[in-house]
């Protein structure tokens, strides 16, 4: 085919993506901002193109052909007053469930507001007339070309969700374009919804899919499971070639679970020895992963497929690779799947046993005094049956590095990952246990809520370990420590004690310095019976307690000349001549700089 269609990435993906969907017919109105699309479509036969000038009679006019011919038809006009009449069409398509792809043609956002001629704000307009609405970003760069992707398969995945309807995707450009440069459009994969209802085929399919690899991980988020879910999810394991990868935050500690928080974590593992773990297929359920999977994922070069398991089917492309969203229950998909397995199916164990070998390598040292030594042992000592919460990232951090007892609950906040309310969830989480309910926590996220010691429903069973190291570790820890100044506004070095305020409250306070004075409160505060609630203060220094980290990982983690050389030379760059400019001049020569 000769060159088509327009030089705007947006309208690519959209008219490929079209195609991939199997949408055909396009109601087109006259104008100059969505010229890109209509000659891209007109000049391809695969489309079957209507013209009608007023775009509220070419709402209508698509409205009936949906309707008679069953399928989803888009109609495109230019930007401004041209929407707004498309607003009768779209609100009666909304009410009978008729699916239109409404396209609409926008100025460069930069300008809103600005006297730019035909130009009003058109994002989200038809509100709750549509069952989706999204504004596409100006595609630039890989970034916004894979956001603009999953922006439009979210869209058209609604089209005949739960009865379907129309859906607006609105399409900014900085100028008008009259380019039609391109021969061939971009290669896209449209996102497959799978549901309870879907034809067995669906399911079948995926289940040979499963059957057919070696390699399938399954990555579990934040959650509180059934234990009808762990009874599915170890099912699951015992038929199909997998490893379940879990965070204490996930609490799936069953069996086949291997926490890969430190071998998988971006500081420890390098992108040639993850290749080496690296999935066929990911499926992931559950709230926010911490670990660095997500990241060494995200960063994959293996060709990962992604199974999102989403009781609303929402598309969540965490790992940068999603193929297929799940709307059901983690637990229907598990036990539907192992049925799908066939008698015979079974683990063989070679890709569990790999990342189990691989995460008992990393070497456990003698620690130092600081907030490992700390939290080790503790967390270690939490008897089952308690709950833990785990306050922001160093606490869950450290505390991944270490084992549990079983049947312990834990916590933390990472939904929005704000350093706020750790200690406030803690005191609630406390009146609804009858075992001991203990906090890990820094001195920011402590001294942030501090309030929440005068909360009166504090009750004995209450312990919490406060890791005081004179300010924000995890400024350290991730590079953005500049100097001395950084102490001041960024680390936030301060010389605060909680002693005082924690014996007004009523709590019972230890404090540690060293080695010695931990072990010598460590059985106080770790006994399950007191007559009020405990709070131990252990000291350290935070640029210490960093390094140690670093000293952990460096003890065991992985080497190669091209990874270390590639880890040093991106540090020297990034801190030379800025990241921003640095993922600029690398993006140009096709290399990925995180």
């Amino acid at each position: 085919m000769s060159d088509v269609y327009t030089e705007l990435k947006s309208y690519q993906i959209i008219i490929a993506l079209l195609k991939e969907y199997g949408i055909r017919k396009c109601v087109l109105s006259a104008g100059s901002r969505n010229l890109p699309f209509v000659h891209s479509v007109e000049e391809d036969p695969w489309f079957e193109c209507y013209s009608v000038v007023d775009e509220r009679s070419a709402g209508y006019f698509a409205l009936g052909l949906a309707q008679q011919a069953g399928e989803p038809v888009v109609i495109s006009c230019t930007s401004s007053t041209a929407t707004c009449n498309y607003w009768p069409p779209v609100a009666e398509a909304f009410y009978q469930n008729v699916p239109l792809v409404v396209l609409t043609s926008d100025r460069d956002p930069a300008k809103l507001g600005q006297l730019e001629d035909q130009m009003i704000d058109q994002v989200g307009m038809y509100d709750r007339h549509v069952r989706k609405s999204v504004n596409l970003p100006i595609v630039r760069d890989d970034g916004d070309f894979r956001h603009c992707w999953r922006l439009v398969n979210e869209a058209l995945l609604e089209l005949d969700h739960h009865g379907g309807g129309p859906v607006q995707v609105n399409v900014p450009s900085r100028w008008y374009s009259t380019s039609f440069t391109t021969s061939e459009l971009p290669k896209v994969r449209r996102i497959a919804r799978v549901e309870h209802e879907s034809p067995d085929a669906e399911w079948l399919a995926r289940a040979a899919r499963l059957r057919s690899c070696s390699r399938v991980l399954v990555a579990c988020g934040q959650g509180q499971p059934t234990d009808g879910l762990k009874e599915a999810l170890g099912e699951f394991f015992r038929r199909f070639n997998s490893a379940i990868a879990v965070e204490y935050m996930s609490n799936a500690l069953v069996e086949g679970a291997v926490n890969t928080s430190v071998c998988f974590d971006s500081r420890y593992v390098t992108p040639k020895k993850f290749a080496e773990f690296a999935p066929e297929i990911v499926i992931s359920y559950g709230g926010n992963i911490m670990q660095g999977l997500k990241e060494m994922l995200r960063g994959s070069k293996s060709g990962v497929e992604h199974w999102l398991i989403d009781e609303g089917g929402v598309v969540c492309d965490a790992f940068g690779c999603i193929t297929t969203v799940f709307e059901c229950s983690p637990e229907f998909f598990f036990r539907r799947m192992s049925d799908l397995a066939g008698e015979k199916a079974s683990n063989d164990l070679a890709y569990h046993d790999a990342i189990a070998a691989y995460a008992a390598s990393v070497v456990h040292p003698d620690f130092g005094w600081g907030n490992i030594y700390a939290i080790k042992n503790v967390v270690e000592r939490v008897p089952s049956g308690s709950v833990l919460h785990l306050s922001i990232n160093d606490s869950i951090r450290i505390t991944n590095f270490f084992e549990l007892q079983p049947d312990i609950r834990v916590f933390a906040n990472i939904g929005t990952h704000g350093i706020d309310g750790c200690m406030s969830s803690l005191m609630g989480q406390s009146q609804a246990t009858e075992g001991l309910a203990f906090l890990v926590t820094g001195d920011l996220a402590f001294f942030y809520d501090m309030n929440s010691l005068r909360i009166r429903h504090v009750g004995p069973n209450v312990r919490i370990l406060l890791c005081n190291n004179h300010g924000g570790e995890e400024f350290y820890y991730n590079g953005i420590w500049q100097n001395a100044s950084s102490d001041l506004h960024t680390a936030a070095r301060h010389n605060a004690v909680a002693g005082p305020w924690a014996g007004s409250c009523g709590f019972k306070y230890l404090r540690a310095d060293d080695k010695a004075s931990f072990e010598a409160a460590l059985p106080e505060f770790m006994a399950e019976e007191s007559d009020r609630p405990v709070l131990l203060e252990c000291f350290s220094e935070m640029s210490e307690d960093s390094k140690d980290i670093y000293d952990f990982y460096d003890l065991s983690r992985p080497h190669d000349a091209v990874s270390d050389a590639t880890r040093a030379a991106k540090d020297i760059v990034k801190k030379t001549i800025g990241k921003e400019t640095a993922v600029k001049i690398a993006g140009k020569f096709g290399v990925k700089l995180g």
